[in-house]
């Protein structure tokens, strides 16, 4: 292995293949500032220019571009509360309240050494048990999936800042929006009142109108109030010393992360989710989640950037992407002749190992960029709310219709900001709105798939081991809640 790594190492740190790096940061960080430009995306509007590339330049670029874009989705999700990759709604949370506190530089500099930390232990976990890592997801079925969705949806408990029954009401909002479209088993249609519903809501443009535009409507109405604007960003050197008591947090989220990257399917939204309902569960100060609390935004950024090496796992080893992402990196690897899975390592080994050099390699020009930036990215603050509106508007509707060239998908948005406007003003946050979009169809297909390989047997799906200690995990979450309020009774 380490004569693999080094023989990499000679190939990547060359002056095609540094520049091309390069450039894939700088894209990266365009693409995931971009409500609506999600990483695989970018990487797709990238791939014909590969076509003209060696493999290892083409490949460490399409890497580069997937890194960075999943850390840049923060930048717009801390300063106007418009994430720009799905899984950045969660750094939206404890973000964006620290930006009305005058406290953006310093979420901007921890936002970033989470995601460099998150980033480096994941990639080490890549390259020590990759082969491992997907040997082990290949273990999961329907019935574990289901359980893993229901494990997803028991953390509404902690991620729900109020009421609880008001949580839930957002939840099973959610849910009834999963239902719009083709039935996932029978592929009969289910409330399509429209032609273009046939596929159900699609996600990214209800996910920028919950967040991006209700909070649109937010800035508009709340024009002419005084808020703390930020005089300068924080010290790379601040920020870190303030990261540093969050090291466990660190550690945990980056874990969390890397190992439901290596699940296909999963995806870093999820992990974002789960390892923010972690931290404000086992956090002291978990009660002040979602009002500004650095560590929410510390376990969102390591969670999600180190499920980019979890889901290259299972691409380089089984020739299985684990997102949308790696999907489009296979077709990547494709183009350049090469067929991911086991005998990549056999017969191509260079690739592997250059794209774990190309994420060591730029590692330090994303932290890089990011610190430095964070002095200019801080100025939007400064700019007047009904600009930033209108602004922030405009992005939405381009994001929205960049995402399929489609302007119906901007009516979604508008109807979604809409909603999102309304449920903020009864109380009810987006995060469990967002949480049943991103599980429902994961819980409803796998149920029924598990219900046909048992035939019809609920107690059989249930009994798988996996699926059984996954189901006792959300039984344990949903229940310590009450647990904790027993005991502080007693």
């Amino acid at each position: 292995m380490i004569e693999n790594l080094l023989h990499a190492a000679a190939l990547v740190l060359t002056v095609k293949v540094l520049v091309a790096l390069f450039c894939g940061v700088l894209i990266g960080y365009f693409v995931g500032a971009m409500p609506g430009l999600t990483s695989s995306i970018g990487m797709a509007l990238l791939i014909p220019f590969t076509f003209g590339l060696d493999p290892i330049p083409a490949i460490v670029m399409l890497v580069s571009i997937y890194m960075a874009s999943d850390y840049a989705g923060g930048i717009p999700a801390i300063l106007v509360n418009a994430p720009g990759q799905p899984a950045s709604a969660v750094t939206a949370f404890d973000g964006f309240p620290m930006c009305n506190q005058g406290k953006s530089g310093l979420a901007l500099n921890l936002a970033i050494m989470a995601s460099g930390a998150g980033a480096l232990i994941s990639l080490v976990l890549l390259v020590i048990s990759a082969q491992l890592m997907a040997a082990a997801a290949l273990a999961f079925g329907p019935a574990e999936y289901f359980a893993l969705a229901i494990v997803g949806l028991s953390l509404i408990g902690v991620l729900s800042a109020g009421s609880t029954l008001k949580a839930i009401i957002g939840l099973l909002f959610g849910l009834t929006v999963v239902t719009i479209g083709i039935d996932p088993i029978r592929g009969t249609e289910r409330f399509v009142v429209h032609p273009y519903l046939i596929d159900g809501i699609p996600f990214l443009p209800a996910l920028i109108g919950l967040f991006a535009l209700s909070e649109v409507f937010v800035m508009i109405e709340t024009a002419n109030d005084r808020i703390d604007r930020v005089r300068h960003a924080s010290s790379a050197s601040h920020s870190l010393r303030t990261l540093v008591p969050y090291r466990r947090t660190v550690l945990r989220s980056s874990l969390i992360g890397y190992f439901i990257g290596v699940i296909p399917g999963a995806g870093a939204s999820i992990a974002s989710l789960v390892s923010y309902g972690v931290a404000k569960k086992l956090s002291p100060t978990g009660a002040s989640f979602g009002t500004g609390n650095p560590e929410g935004i510390i376990a969102s950024e390591a969670a999600n950037n180190a499920s980019v090496s979890g889901a290259l796992a299972p691409l380089l080893s089984l020739g299985i992407p684990g997102s949308a992402s790696a999907a489009v990196l296979i077709g990547g690897l494709t183009i350049q002749g090469l067929q991911p899975g086991p005998l990549l390592f056999a017969d191509n080994p260079e690739i592997p190992f250059s794209i774990f050099m190309g994420l060591l390699v730029g590692l330090p020009v994303m932290l890089l960029i990011g610190l430095f930036g964070a002095r200019l990215w801080v100025q939007i603050t400064r700019i007047p709310r009904p600009v930033i509106a209108t602004v922030v508007a405009s992005i939405c509707m381009l994001g929205s219709y960049a995402a399929s060239n489609d302007t119906f998908e901007m009516m979604i948005t508008a109807v979604f900001g809409v909603i999102g406007y309304v449920l903020r003003r009864c109380d009810i946050h987006p995060a469990p709105i967002v949480l049943a979009l991103v599980l429902g169809e994961m819980l409803e297909a796998n149920l029924r798939r598990a219900m046909i390989l048992a035939n019809d047997n609920f107690l059989s799906v249930i009994s798988h081991p996996i699926t059984a200690v996954l189901i006792l995990v959300s039984i344990l979450v949903l229940a310590s809640p009450l647990l904790g309020r027993k005991s502080a009774v007693a």
